[in-house]
């Protein structure tokens, strides 16, 4: 059982990075697994697994800080749960809607990055039923993919106005750990393969989901995190415009 010391570094650090802004990292994680030549049959379990634990200690940095908000995310998940269940089950070819989903992000960043600074006080009202189509849609491509969906999900709430970024990092977080989980279910149909090194990069990722939650949480600003949360938004972009 060959161990990539590289690519453990590489973990650590995309686990820091994405866990800081409330994602459990299963974009990242699913281009470092391409770029170290790793079997397509372990990858979209093994990052929706990677998910789980880096997005799980996500959510508790900033449910411990006060962010996490139960309304908000509740609509979502009602959406989202079993569409998750049901997206694992589909294989199709799936370039079309990376490539919607990278042009999406790419409009996203520049919105966020084009902004006036975030006044945290001036958020707009929430929409439920408008909440439940979007965490459908939402679940059924984190399924359909193999992520958890936080991706789209925390432009999405920044964009309508819905929650500050730290309450975005905080519901992300949660919304990811749930679909990635309802993911990991569906997957149990066709049989779940898992890299014989995942208790290896579980324990890496972990480590590094554990400190980017605490920068992201406890020491950056709203501002600084909404920089960097486009930044990880950007890199996924490109990421799924280049596999």
């Amino acid at each position: 059982m060959e161990i990539d010391v590289f690519f453990l570094v590489a973990l650590f650090a995309v686990a820091l990075m994405y866990s800081s802004v409330g994602h459990g990292g299963a974009s990242g994680y699913l281009a470092l697994m391409a770029l170290f030549g790793i079997s397509t049959v372990y990858m979209r379990a093994s990052a929706l697994s990677l998910n789980l634990f880096v997005s799980a200690v996500s959510f508790y940095a900033f449910y411990k800080s006060g962010y996490f908000k139960l309304k908000i995310l509740l609509p979502f998940i009602i959406g989202s749960i079993p569409m998750a269940f049901i997206g694992a089950h589909i294989n199709i070819d799936q370039y079309v809607f990376k490539y919607i989903l990278g042009a999406f992000l790419v409009v996203a960043v520049a919105r966020m990055m084009m902004s006036p600074r975030e006044k945290e006080n001036e958020l707009l009202k929430f929409n439920y039923p408008v909440a439940i189509f979007i965490g459908s849609f939402l679940g059924f491509f984190s399924g359909l993919i193999g992520i958890g969906g936080g991706i789209i999900l925390s432009p999405v709430l920044l964009l309508l106005g819905w929650a500050n970024v730290k309450e975005t990092a905080a519901v992300s977080s949660i919304f990811i750990f749930l679909n990635s989980a309802s993911g990991l279910l569906g997957l149990l149909s066709s049989g779940i393969n898992l890299s014989p090194n995942i208790v290896y990069w579980v324990a890496v990722a972990f480590g590094g989901g554990l400190l980017g939650a605490y920068i992201g949480s406890s020491k950056l600003s709203f501002q600084r995190l909404k920089y960097l949360l486009a930044f990880v938004l950007f890199l996924a972009s490109i990421k799924l415009f280049l596999t």
